[in-house]
């Protein structure tokens, strides 16, 4: 049997009358209906058993949509928050999960205090976006949880730095020491508060896990290290359920190869300025890593569908800026 889970940023997903930040940031109906027809051809094409959205506005509208398309379960945590003096105009956004199979449970991510305490998080922290939680019932009495994420925004200031698969756990901590003590990088600090919040939130968590997110960070950042990486929590114990990405759990395949070629480029899901970054991820469990002698199944594929990013690098209103990611799971019989 095969599962199929996909993230998928909808960028700026708000329908008309209504506005986002501000009063000009509109769809036009014609601009809405364009945007909708190709949203509804991207879920048919990934083909998915669950999908994470983020940049939700109108959750109503997004959940008729994704019900037209087989996916009986929706949910939402949050809504989006209105102006308080433009009711027709949106200042937050908010995630959403579809699913084909039930939901059984939804449970609330808190904060955690000693991630707050290491990074010195001054006033109340809360989530940019709050963070989905759904406990999913599959065939055969599978329960996986699975999360829905969309982290604090990388504002690509001189400290939120790039790291290489060469730069060591305590090179990019020496690195980002000082911009973190003396608040140089918010951003950075917010996102790294998120993310060991959530780890932590693994842990407590008793099934296997699927991770759906916008990192809004690169490979090889911090922000990945807090999410897999047991050496970047030095106190926790050695049988803690540790996170995979799961690009690197699946046989990559090479066509047409050339004797000159050493590796396969990992798929931009976003560009800035024409340079393209992967920050769209998906994130598993050992269960689904078929090194573990107990796994449950391994991952068959993962994709990344850029067709319209190949048509333009920035991505367009009326389709995404972001390209969706798919992780299909193989499970054993």
């Amino acid at each position: 049997m095969t599962l199929r889970f996909a993230t998928f940023n909808l960028f700026q997903f708000c329908a008309p009358p209504y506005s986002y930040y501000t009063k000009k940031e509109k769809f036009s109906n014609k601009e809405w209906n364009e945007k909708i027809l190709w949203i509804k051809n991207q879920i048919e094409e990934l083909n998915c058993d669950v999908i994470g959205f983020q940049e939700v506005f109108s959750k109503e509208v997004l959940e008729e949509l994704v019900k037209e398309l087989g996916f009986k379960y929706f949910i939402t945590v949050d809504d989006a928050k209105i102006s308080k003096t433009h009711p027709n105009i949106y200042t937050t956004t908010t995630l959403a999960l579809a699913s084909k199979y039930p939901i059984k449970k939804v449970s609330q991510v808190k904060a955690n205090g000693y991630s707050l305490k290491k990074y010195n998080f001054k006033g109340t922290f809360r989530f940019s976006r709050v963070p989905i939680k759904a406990l999913i019932e599959f065939p055969n009495n599978l329960e996986i949880t699975v999360y829905v994420n969309h982290f604090k925004s990388n504002r690509l200031n001189e400290f939120e730095y790039i790291f290489t698969e060469k730069d060591t756990l305590k090179i990019k901590k020496e690195k980002v020491k000082d911009a973190l003590e003396k608040d140089y990088s918010p951003a950075l600090k917010q996102r790294l508060c998120e993310t060991s919040s959530l780890y932590y939130d693994f842990k407590r968590t008793k099934t296997p896990i699927i991770c759906l997110c916008d990192l809004n960070d690169k490979e090889y950042s911090l922000s990945i290290d807090a999410l897999t990486n047991r050496a970047y929590h030095e106190e926790l114990d050695k049988n803690f359920n540790l996170l995979h990405d799961a690009y690197y759990l699946y046989d990559k395949k090479v066509y047409n190869p050339h004797p000159e070629q050493k590796e396969i480029k990992r798929t931009p899901t976003s560009y800035y300025q024409s340079y393209g970054n992967v920050i769209d991820y998906i994130f598993v469990s050992k269960e689904f890593d078929k090194r573990y002698k107990n796994h449950l199944g391994k991952i068959n594929s993962y994709e990344v569908f850029d067709k319209h990013l190949q048509e333009n690098r920035d991505g367009s209103l009326n389709k995404s800026d972001h390209a969706p990611v798919v992780c299909e799971l193989l499970l054993k019989d």
